[in-house]
């Protein structure tokens, strides 16, 4: 079978889709990337939020658009939004030939013959996959070391799509690293719900500084991120391993959502302002030169004015590298679904365009700063590539005013910068 795939949502769905089409190309299937050239479309959907549900139907019409036409003879649909919304989903798209759960991606070369709905639940331990792949760059990829999530946040549904959070063995995650390492990977970004949590359910603690101490003696691996680090669980230990090895970036993912003390109660997060500004603190004087990416929800029930203005003060003197701004969306099996005090779309959507414009001028500080600075970058293709500010599909960019070979790590001159985009000189 020829199958054509799309993949929705984050990285780490897209973790779940270079596993099973490593499966299928282990088992005789052949992954196309012209969709003409197609016996089927396989579409791994995210089902975090409501707008993720419409762009996941979206490529389901799409598909079965195609599947009418005649181009295409099957329709295979799996990932969050099957997890979140089960048979449903054949109810409204009936023409659909499977829809499939996480769990059932595990023995996926044998489930595609058959049609209707396979809806295995969450296993409730995590392995290593059998077969490994890589959708990303040939130079960088992303390990999942964990999955689900125990914090129980209340504007999240991933608890209930994703499950309990589960640990993949330390052994089994560097095995998977060193396979990436002999397929010419070099720089990896080590991804989870919250990786901060790594290795609580197995042994008892959290083992993320364990974990980095052993990837980085792995030859051929020049380069780690972390992202998703949870901030109460933000360790000094951790601060000194990322400051004191030269292969794991001075860059953390951290986000912190809000900073109004009655806002981040409401949204059942497990620390303060004052916990969370001393993270900070912490890390900005134990790592010289840190970027810290972050994310807000603007519009949780109950904000009011005088909580956003406190958002935007925080987010105007503390000048993160990068930030992400999300308007909060009502989504049913949270808790914050029957929350009170439900803010309008349009407060909403003021909100999150002012804090939005303040990061933007922050950024307009950092990249005044930038300018003549000699900093380490990472090539994606020839011309274009990503400071050690910028995560891989999500931050900002580079571009080279000489080609480079791909995957090449260095140290460049940024000679102009534009919001998130800069310019550099290879030397």
């Amino acid at each position: 079978m020829n199958f054509f795939l799309i993949s929705l949502g984050c990285p780490k769905n897209l973790t779940d889709s270079e596993d099973f089409c490593a499966r299928l190309l282990a088992h005789g299937h052949n992954l196309v990337f012209d969709v003409n050239k197609a016996d089927a479309v396989l579409i791994n959907t995210c089902g975090f939020l409501a707008s993720s549900v419409k762009e996941a139907e979206e490529n389901i019409k799409y598909a079965l658009k195609l599947k009418n036409a005649g181009k295409i003879k099957k329709v295979f649909v799996t990932g969050c939004m099957v997890e979140r919304l089960g048979k449903s989903v054949l109810k409204k798209f009936p023409k659909i030939d499977l829809a499939f759960s996480i769990k059932a991606q595990d023995n996926i070369e044998n489930i595609l013959g058959k049609k209707g709905s396979l809806l295995p639940s969450i296993s409730k331990t995590l392995h290593a996959p059998e077969f490994k792949m890589g959708l990303t760059l040939p130079h960088t990829a992303y390990l999942k070391i964990a999955d689900g999530c125990n914090n129980r946040c209340s504007y999240c549904t991933i608890p209930f799509i994703r499950g309990i959070y589960r640990s993949k063995p330390l052994e089994e995650v560097l095995e998977e690293a060193k396979i990436m390492a002999k397929s010419g990977v070099k720089e990896i970004s080590l991804i989870a719900q919250d990786t901060t949590s790594y290795g609580q359910d197995l042994y008892g603690k959290p083992q993320l500084e364990k974990l980095l101490k052993k990837l980085v003696k792995i030859k051929g691996l020049e380069r780690f991120r972390i992202m998703y680090a949870y901030p109460h669980r933000v360790t000094k230990e951790l601060a000194k391993i990322i400051a004191g090895e030269e292969k794991i970036y001075p860059y953390l993912d951290l986000p912190l959502q809000h900073i109004s003390a009655p806002i981040l109660k409401a949204m059942n997060r497990h620390c303060g302002p004052e916990q969370i500004k001393e993270v900070l603190a912490m890390l900005r004087e134990t790592v010289k030169n840190i970027a810290i990416r972050t994310n807000f929800i603007v519009g949780f029930p109950g904000e009011t004015e005088e909580q956003f203005e406190e958002l935007k003060n925080f987010v105007r003197d503390f000048k993160f590298e990068n930030v992400a701004v999300f308007e909060y969306f009502r989504e049913r099996g949270a808790s914050s679904y029957n929350f009170k005090k439900q803010i309008t779309a349009a407060v909403k959507r003021r909100r999150a365009l002012e804090l939005e414009a303040i990061q933007s001028r922050v950024v307009d500080g950092i990249n005044k700063k930038l300018i003549g600075k000699n900093i380490e970058v990472i090539a994606d293709t020839p011309l274009l590539g990503r400071t050690y500010k910028d995560a891989p599909d999500i931050d900002g960019t580079v571009t080279f005013d000489k080609p480079v070979t791909p995957g090449k790590i260095f140290k460049a001159k940024i000679i102009s910068a534009v919001g998130y985009q800069r310019k550099a000189k290879v030397k």
